[in-house]
């Protein structure tokens, strides 16, 4: 059964063919918003909270992309998330690293020790950034660099305009290189910059 036909069959109140559905995006749901609210408990509560409502909504689902709709949808649970705990989260680099439910990584087989944690670190580092930014500059830079959707495909999950969501990656970028400038002694050191910003 392809995706039209389960969403299709969910439409009719066919359970099994919801939960196929869940199946093939939870794995990119939970990482979505495991970036957006840097927490696995928040984030495992926004998908739960997500796809709970996109299934007793999936009558106003009227076609096109299943995943913008099922990822708008995440993303607003994550902003509910963010407003429910009344700041931006932020974890120690220790919580981060120990965290086991999430890994966006594959372990290279050829790659040494000492490049693993130092790559670890980097990314560490850049998700502390990312969590520094407003939502809505956090869920466009989260779907932009890190899950790789378009421009478009990020307006249709985030229901803003083209240019807003430019606007908004742009300026999360900045702020994103004037965080990691700020934090520069935490850089692994070839990752450090030198000389002035361009």
């Amino acid at each position: 059964m392809d995706e039209a036909q389960a969403v299709q069959a969910a439409q009719k109140g066919d359970l099994s063919a919801f939960n196929r559905l869940v199946m093939a995006y939870q794995g990119m749901a939970y990482n979505v918003a495991y970036r957006i609210v840097g927490d696995s408990d928040a984030a495992a509560d926004a998908c739960q909270e997500a796809f709970l409502s996109a299934f007793k909504g999936i009558q106003k689902f009227r076609g096109g992309s299943f995943k913008s709709w099922i990822l708008r949808i995440v993303t607003n649970a994550c902003y509910d998330q963010l407003r429910y705990k009344g700041r931006r989260p932020a974890n120690s680099l220790e919580a981060v690293a120990e965290n086991p439910d999430y890994s966006p990584k594959l372990v290279n087989g050829r790659e040494r020790p000492e490049e693993y944690a130092l790559r670890q670190e980097l990314s560490d580092l850049i998700q502390l950034g990312i969590e520094t930014l407003p939502p809505d500059q956090r869920a466009v830079l989260v779907l932009s660099d890190v899950q790789g959707f378009s421009y478009q495909e990020i307006a249709d999950i985030t229901g803003v305009s083209l240019g807003t969501v430019k606007s908004r990656l742009s300026r999360a970028r900045s702020k994103l290189r004037d965080y990691l400038m700020a934090q520069q002694e935490l850089l692994p050191t070839q990752y450090r910059l030198t000389g002035s910003r361009e």
